[in-house]
């Protein structure tokens, strides 16, 4: 491909006559032009040459075969050969333009029309005058810069890609976000954004490791993808989070459809290295424009969403209303108004007892926290708590409540215990055991009177600290308690690696334990079975009928707490109650327990004899109901009735009381309550 002869680059103007070339002169002729092979040969840079009109006289040869692989390059013009990169900064007119206006050119970025698509070259020229100052053509050189760009693609794959999933990186996410929301400022266009946070991945990623997480994200990773499909364009945030942004997509019924598309496809289990993994996904929505015109309002938007996802029991989308971003703001009050409470004493801490199942004798007392905001009144744990912990501040709260309560406790008959709930971000800190060992210390309460009880989600953290941590706590002798136990993943792990002195058997399995055929007794039976054979006594929390504390020590648990014996007291309560020496403890709660009653506010139709008439549902259970809206005469009672419960099905019953425009109803068989319950909502809504 190569045509001779080739002028050297930088040769003379003038050509030398043939009689004017001495023998040293051809030798270096010859020498000059085996180095040019040589480097053309071995190295990256290249050589070209055209006439007048631009048609190639000369190209390196391993140029030539890349560039024209059908035609031959001599006597092509270098034009139809090369074609600029237009994208490249550094260009700033053609080929052809320099070659017409006889101008220079130095490294501007090209590929072959007609071969090698994908190798790019650097390209430099000059025009080419002769002795007499006559135009000849051009001559240039070159280089391969296939090399160079695809290091160069890399670094741009690399910066705008994660690098474990493949999916574009924060980075990208964010230009793409910025591009699709100038669109909408320039049009009528819409777009959404889509906030997806796992659930349960940091379980995983804690015990089973790291390396098991990150090949779980690159499933997710591929799940979401094919979900997504053509719908937007799907990266990940960092983390177990992730973003979808959905261009031109504002109906919110195809959105629903997607995100529950998503929820379906990534709840489904994973097998990984021989295990089946199961987690979740909530999902936030934001529609621009109407939740935000920017990327910051946008993003605000739909994180907010993600939260009340989370809120909503995780395994959920929810769409952006106005009203969250209220309860944002309600909750940034709440987070500057506790950080103020510790510091203004507002704070102060009830005691609910714990009661022997031998002798009702009260021998301990759980510490309960309440917070009396000046404006606000009595704020629920269930409010603050959540809030603590995700602002920083369980810690110095959790430290408070555990000097507090050693401190009361000082002063109660030594055989009472007192218990101090430890939230898991208190267990994870080092410095536990020596907040603990400060707080016996300075309030002189022997070490087995202080009972911490633990909830399972301290075990998703390394086994190896946890173990450091449970074995520092005891060294110290305090008493261990397994808070909620059945709730999580692994009880029986758990109580196999921990050394816990107490199991607290949750109230979901306690509640209804007396009701004939509730297989909750026999749950119970197990658990105490399991405790007694390693030693550890039981309290069954939640009790709040009479009727199940017999049921609770026949079934062999060691000790009782709930409202069955009254609510929490506080600090003075408890040395009244204690004055006497012992402390004995009687129940107040319902003597008998009830199956669950629905609060509901909505119509039926009652049929008493030959006439109906409507009536508003107040109670509801799977047993009877109680209705008001008629006057019921005198004897009513033993009357049978017929009620149309609103969903279509008529249920026969009897009338067990009447007072005034009141009366019980008494299903002749049972309902089904959940049915109704769920249409609850939509029968108050039709009340009001």
């Amino acid at each position: 491909m190569m045509i001779r002869p080739f002028r050297a680059l930088g040769a003379s103007r003038r050509s030398p006559a043939p009689e004017d070339i001495g023998e040293d002169d051809a030798l270096g002729g010859v020498r000059a032009l085996q180095l040019v092979d040589a480097f053309e040969e071995q190295g990256s840079g290249w050589f070209w040459q055209t006439d007048r009109e631009g048609r190639i006289t000369y190209l390196s040869r391993k140029v030539a075969e890349r560039v024209s692989a059908r035609n031959g390059a001599a006597g092509a013009a270098l034009t139809s050969l090369f074609q600029i990169d237009s994208d490249s900064p550094e260009t700033e007119r053609t080929l052809g333009f320099h070659l017409s206006s006889r101008t220079s050119f130095k490294e501007y970025s090209v590929r072959a029309v007609d071969g090698d698509a994908d190798r790019w070259w650097s390209i430099s020229g000059r025009p080419l005058i002769d002795a007499n100052g006559n135009f000849q053509g051009f001559v240039g050189w070159g280089s391969d810069l296939t090399a160079k760009r695809r290091s160069e693609a890399e670094i741009t794959r690399l910066a705008l890609f994660d690098g474990l999933t493949g999916l574009a990186n924060r980075q990208r996410m964010n230009l793409a976000l910025d591009q699709t929301l100038a669109q909408i400022g320039i049009g009528y266009r819409t777009a959404a954004l889509l906030l997806l946070d796992l659930d349960r991945f940091k379980a995983v990623n804690d015990t089973l490791g790291h390396q098991t997480g990150d090949a779980l994200l690159k499933q997710v990773a591929q799940r979401l993808t094919r979900a997504v499909g053509d719908a937007g364009l799907v990266g990940r945030q960092g983390g177990d989070e992730f973003k979808v942004i959905v261009p031109s997509e504002a109906d919110r019924a195809k959105l629903a459809v997607l995100a529950d598309a998503i929820i379906t496809a990534l709840s489904q289990p994973y097998f990984i290295a021989g295990s089946s993994i199961s987690i979740g996904c909530s999902i936030g929505i934001a529609v621009a424009p109407e939740d935000g015109q920017d990327s910051d309002t946008i993003v605000r938007s739909a994180d907010l969403a993600l939260y009340a996802a989370k809120g909503s029991g995780r395994g959920v989308h929810r769409f952006f209303r106005e009203e969250m971003l209220d309860d944002a703001r309600s909750r940034k009050q709440l987070e500057d108004d506790l950080r103020h409470a510790l510091v203004a004493d507002q704070f102060h801490l009830v005691y609910q007892p714990l009661v022997s199942t031998r002798d009702e004798s009260i021998v301990g007392y759980e510490t309960l926290l309440r917070w009396q905001h000046p404006e606000r009144g009595a704020i629920s744990p269930a409010d603050f708590v959540p809030i603590a912990e995700e602002c920083g501040m369980i810690e110095a709260i959790g430290s408070w409540v555990l000097r507090r309560a050693c401190s009361d406790a000082a002063c109660w008959p030594e055989t009472v215990r007192v218990a101090v709930n430890v939230s898991p971000i208190q267990f994870a800190n080092p410095a536990l055991p020596a907040i603990v060992a400060s707080a016996l210390a300075n309030s002189g309460i022997a070490p087995e009177r202080l009972e911490l009880e633990i909830t399972e989600s301290v075990f998703v953290t390394d086994g190896a600290s946890t173990d450091a941590m449970f074995a520092s706590l005891k060294g110290l002798g305090v008493r261990l308690s397994l808070d909620d136990f059945g709730t999580g993943y692994s009880s029986l792990g758990y109580l196999r690696r921990a050394p816990f002195d107490k199991i607290k058997i949750d109230r979901s399995f306690v509640c209804g334990a007396a009701v004939p055929g509730n297989r909750n007794a026999a749950i119970i039976r197990a658990i105490v079975t399991l405790a007694e054979t390693l030693g550890m006594e039981t309290t069954a929390e939640g009790v709040e009928t009479q009727d199940e504390i017999a049921v609770i020590r026949d079934l062999g648990c060691t000790s009782i707490q709930g409202w069955v014996y009254g609510k929490a007291v506080s600090q003075a309560d408890v040395l009244a109650q204690s004055a006497g020496g012992r402390v004995a403890a009687a129940p107040v709660g319902h003597r008998v327990s009830r199956a669950a009653r629905s609060k509901v506010l909505r119509w039926a139709m009652l049929e008493v004899g030959g006439s109906s008439g409507e009536v508003r549902i107040r109670n509801l259970s799977p047993n009877g109901v109680m209705i008001d809206g008629i006057e019921f005469p005198a004897g009513a009672t033993g009357m049978a009735v017929r009620l149309d419960l609103g969903d279509g099905r008529r249920v026969e019953g009897i009338v067990r009381w009447a007072e005034g425009s009141r009366a019980g109803v008494e299903f002749a068989h049972p309902v089904a309550l959940d049915s109704h319950a769920a249409r609850s909502a939509a029968g108050r809504a039709r009340a009001g």
